[in-house]
């Protein structure tokens, strides 16, 4: 079974790009879903992660806020 990856975050947000950038190149690695959610877009989530994004939860676990770490993130995929 494949893990869900999802990644929160929003419009101008270069960290976000990075964390984007780090998921895709993993992906090449490790097979996973990923959903990419604009917090704008949720009132709620917006309240939640507005200080935290990008934030990147796997199989609904939080795994990292700020910055995504490749090599953290591919024990994480492999397990």
């Amino acid at each position: 079974m494949a893990h869900q990856v999802t990644l929160f975050t929003r419009p101008g947000c270069c960290l976000c790009d990075d964390a984007k950038a780090v998921l895709l190149a993993a992906r090449r690695e490790v097979a996973f879903e990923l959903a990419e959610v604009d917090i704008c877009k949720d009132p709620e989530l917006f309240e939640e992660h507005k200080w935290d994004i990008p934030v990147v939860e796997v199989d609904g676990r939080t795994a990292f806020k700020h910055r995504v770490a490749y090599g953290p993130l591919l024990e994480q995929l492999r397990r």
